[in-house]
C-alpha cells in the first residue's frame, strides 16, 4: 500500500532529503548533492525564490514507512507574469522503478496545483530554470558536471506514462580544451581591437567589488535571456545569493564582463567542476572530514563548465562571444583544465548551438522538460 505524506515536519523533511542518497547508493555516476545545500534550497524561509513562489513537498511511503519516492509541486509567480501564462511546475522528483508510486506522486502534485488554479504543469524544475532542471534522457555513461542533474534511466518512462509530453530538450556539449577551434583564437585579437575602437571593453569580474558587479550581471542576465523559453527573471536578492555562491566556487580568471563605454552588455561565467570532488562524498555530508576534499578544489579538478554566456540584444553579432571564449580558453589552459562542458543549451537556440559546434564541441548529454495540460 502506497501512502502520500505532505512534508510538514522536520522528520519528514529529513526523509525527503535523505531519499536520493538511498536510491543512488549503487549508481557510480550519480553525484550526491551536499545536504546543507539541499536544505537551503528547500527552505521557504531562507531561499529568496520563495518570495514569489510556493511549493508543496510530498513523499511516497510503504506500509512500513519506507520512502519510495518524492516530488515537489511548485508555483512561480515571476514565471507566469513574465510569460503571461498560468502554469505550475513539478520538481525534485525521485522514485523507485514503479509506475504505481510515480502515479501516486504525480496525482498528489497535480491535485495541489489544481487547487492553486493553474492550467498545466512544466517540469522538472528544481525549483526553476535558474537552478537545476530537466530529466536526463541520453548520456548516462558519465557523471554530471557541477549544477547538472543525473537520474535513473527509467524516469522518462515514468513521467511520460503520467500524460506528460516533451516541451523542450536541453543539450550539454563537451569539448576537449586542446581541441578548441583555432578559428576563434586567430580572430580574437582582431575582433577585440575592433571592439575597443568602438568603446567596448572586456574585463575580468572584480569579486572585491561584489555589489556593483552583481548589479551589472543581473542587468545582463534579465535582458539577455528574457526571450529564451522557460526563462524566469531574477530578483536582486535572489541573484545576489547566486553571485555569492559563484564567488565561492570559481575564479576571477573564469568570469568576464563586456562593457560598452561603461555599460554592461555581456558576461560569461565558467565553473571548475566541483563534482569531481563531490562524487566521492557519497553521504552528502561535509563533516567530520569530507570538507577537506573541497579545499582549493578549483585548482585540483581537470574539468570546467561554461555555466552561462549572455549578450544583450544589439551586441549578439559583434564578436564579443568569440573574444570571451578565447579568454576562457587561455584561462583553462593556465589552470590545467583538460575538458569543458557548455550547458545547458535550449534545442531551439540556433545561435548558441551553431557557435558551440563551430568551436568543435559535441552534444553528449540530452535533457527533457515535460508539459502536462489539465
Amino acid at each position: 500500500m502506497i501512502k502520500i505524506q505532505n512534508v510538514n515536519s522536520k522528520p519528514l523533511m529529513k526523509k525527503f532529503i535523505n531519499f536520493p542518497y538511498q536510491l543512488y547508493k549503487a549508481e557510480s555516476n550519480y553525484v550526491p548533492d551536499l545536504r546543507i545545500m539541499q536544505k537551503e534550497t528547500l527552505n521557504k524561509k531562507k531561499n529568496p525564490f520563495f518570495k514569489h513562489a510556493d511549493a508543496e513537498y510530498l513523499i511516497a511511503v510503504d506500509e512500513n514507512g519506507e520512502t519510495l519516492g518524492r516530488i515537489a509541486a511548485i508555483t512561480n509567480d515571476n514565471y507566469n507574469k513574465h510569460w503571461g501564462e498560468n502554469f505550475g511546475f513539478f520538481g525534485f522528483f525521485e522514485c523507485i522503478d514503479s509506475q504505481e508510486v510515480a502515479k501516486a506522486l504525480f496525482d498528489s502534485a497535480k491535485e495541489w496545483l489544481t487547487e492553486k488554479g493553474v492550467i498545466g504543469i512544466y517540469g522538472p524544475m528544481n525549483p526553476s530554470t535558474n537552478d537545476t532542471c530537466g530529466t536526463l534522457i541520453d548520456g548516462f555513461d558519465t557523471p554530471p558536471y557541477v549544477m547538472m542533474v543525473h537520474n535513473m534511466p527509467y524516469y522518462d518512462k515514468l513521467i511520460a506514462n503520467e500524460s506528460f509530453v516533451k516541451r523542450m530538450d536541453l543539450f550539454s556539449y563537451v569539448l576537449k580544451v586542446d581541441n578548441f577551434s583555432t578559428k576563434f583564437l586567430k580572430l580574437s585579437d582582431k575582433i577585440e581591437d575592433r571592439l575597443n575602437q568602438h568603446g567596448i571593453k572586456i574585463r575580468k569580474v572584480n569579486f572585491k567589488n561584489i555589489e556593483e558587479e552583481t548589479d551589472k550581471l543581473l542587468k545582463i542576465y534579465n535582458k539577455a535571456w528574457g526571450k529564451n523559453w522557460g526563462f524566469v527573471p531574477m530578483e536582486r536578492d535572489e541573484f545576489s545569493a547566486l553571485v555569492k555562491e559563484l564567488k565561492d566556487v570559481t575564479l576571477e580568471d573564469l568570469v568576464y564582463i563586456a562593457e560598452d563605454k561603461g555599460e554592461a552588455v555581456a558576461f560569461i561565467a565558467l565553473l571548475p567542476n566541483l563534482n569531481e570532488r563531490l562524487i566521492s562524498i557519497r553521504n552528502g555530508k561535509l563533516l567530520p572530514f569530507n570538507f577537506l576534499k573541497l579545499l582549493n578544489f578549483q585548482k585540483k579538478v581537470k574539468k570546467v563548465r561554461v555555466l552561462t554566456l549572455g549578450i544583450i540584444e544589439g551586441y549578439k553579432n559583434s564578436g564579443i562571444d568569440a573574444v570571451m571564449y578565447s579568454r576562457c580558453y587561455e584561462a583553462s589552459k593556465k589552470y590545467g583544465y583538460e575538458e569543458a562542458e557548455a550547458s545547458w543549451i535550449l534545442e531551439n537556440n540556433t545561435m548558441m548551438n551553431r557557435i558551440l559546434i563551430n568551436t568543435n564541441a559535441k552534444v553528449y548529454k540530452q535533457y527533457r522538460i515535460y508539459e502536462h495540460k489539465f
